[in-house]
């Protein structure tokens, strides 16, 4: 369990990661274990490097993530479209 990131959601404050070699920046409002079995992170990212160039809601599996800060910026979550209870995570560590 990364305990940066369980601070960042409770904290509410952006965090910021490399994901398949490209800087994300996010604000975090759910981690907990995928129903793949993954370490996941359900995310709305504000900035950085998008395949499609849009923002928005993604799911991050955390083992393609390397260089997790957490920033000095604060958001105000949840975001609209959050749904408590992910249907994605088959285990809640935290959430919003």
């Amino acid at each position: 369990m990364n305990k940066k990131i369980i601070e960042a959601i409770e904290n509410q404050k952006v965090i910021e990661f490399y994901y398949d070699e490209e800087l994300r920046v996010v604000e975090p409002h759910c981690y907990g274990e995928t129903t793949a079995g993954n370490e996941g992170l359900r995310a709305f990212q504000i900035d950085g490097y998008s395949s499609t160039g849009k923002f928005g809601w993604r799911m991050y599996d955390l083992s393609k993530a390397d260089d997790i800060t957490v920033t000095e910026d604060h958001f105000d979550g949840p975001r609209p479209g959050y749904q408590r209870d992910d249907k994605g995570m088959s285990e809640i560590y935290v959430e919003l």
